[in-house]
């Protein structure tokens, strides 16, 4: 029987001395103190893992590719003709700069990946925004280029107080008044010669420059807007007669509304050409498209 501290014995045919083999120690010298082991024998572990290099390559290539199409979507999203490449190309940033900043590690990455998706939508953005704008231009042009459209209600006109539909005013000579139905009046004087100042637009020399004053009463129970009172005067062939504007206020034009009871004047000068008859035709309605226009003819010499 042995103790704990006792070695065994050799076995019947064992050489003396034989047991086991003392483990290495450190060279002579070394400082190390025996049974510590060798520095230089690294531990054993199992197979060598996967080199993280190539993956991690493609998932920074993404964050590049992003911010590279997202720079050039943005440049070309700017010019007026290639907005529509720009934002194409600002789509496939956005949709590589998110899936290169989901695999992306933290890093450099990261950082080209977000900048390639913000450079992306802002292409996108101005991409919008250029075909709003051609959109509009284009609904502005069929807008213009379409032919002008006889607005509904004009079919209303002949409803308004004067002469009955489907008859022709009769025509007054100058210095005559005429009364609507609901009691407004409308009087164009005789024409007066008048002498236009020298800085005069609307007049040549030679011609014959006349002024009428015109009068309008409201006799009706309701407010007149005189504001488009407009006189239309031709000569004896049909040809428009200018008006005359000069420092004095030869041509006047009506304002506001006329209140029920009252009156409002204003004067009006025009230029007769020297080869036309002589004789012209004033047209007039107190306020457009309220009422039938009243028509005074007459020499002007």
């Amino acid at each position: 029987m042995t103790t704990p501290m006792e070695k065994p014995a050799p076995g019947p045919g064992a050489p003396e001395g034989q047991g086991v083999p003392p483990r290495p120690g450190p060279p002579a010298g070394s400082g190390m103190p025996p049974g510590a082991g060798s520095p230089e024998v690294p531990p054993e572990s199992g197979a060598a893992g996967p080199y993280p290099y190539a993956v991690s390559a493609v998932r920074t290539g993404l964050g590049v590719a992003a911010l590279v199409l997202g720079v050039v979507g943005l440049f070309l999203a700017i010019a007026p003709f290639l907005f529509w490449v720009g934002g194409i190309l600002g789509v496939l940033a956005l949709v590589l700069g998110v899936v290169g900043l989901v695999r992306a590690a933290p890093g450099a990455g990261r950082v080209s990946a977000i900048v390639g998706i913000a450079l992306g939508a802002l292409a996108i953005l101005l991409s919008a925004a250029w075909l709003l704008v051609l959109v509009l231009f284009a609904r502005a042009s069929d807008a213009v280029g379409d032919p002008v459209r006889e607005p509904e209600w004009a079919s209303a006109a002949p409803e308004a107080p004067g002469a009955p539909e489907g008859t022709a005013p009769a025509e007054l000579a100058f210095g005559e008044t005429h009364a609507y139905e609901d009691g407004v009046r409308v009087t164009v004087s005789k024409p007066r010669p008048f002498t236009p100042d020298r800085f005069a637009a609307g007049y040549e020399r030679g011609d014959t420059a006349v002024r009428v004053t015109i009068t309008i009463v409201n006799g009706s129970g309701k407010a007149v807007d005189v504001s488009t009172a407009l006189p239309e005067v031709r000569d004896a062939d049909g040809a428009p007669v200018e008006a005359i504007f000069d420092g004095s206020g030869a041509t006047g034009v009506f304002r506001g509304t006329v209140l029920p009871g009252k009156r409002a004047e204003a004067g009006y000068a025009f230029s007769v050409p020297a080869d036309a008859d002589g004789e012209v035709r004033l047209e007039l309605a107190p306020q457009l498209l309220a009422y039938e226009p009243a028509i005074w003819s007459g020499p002007v010499k």
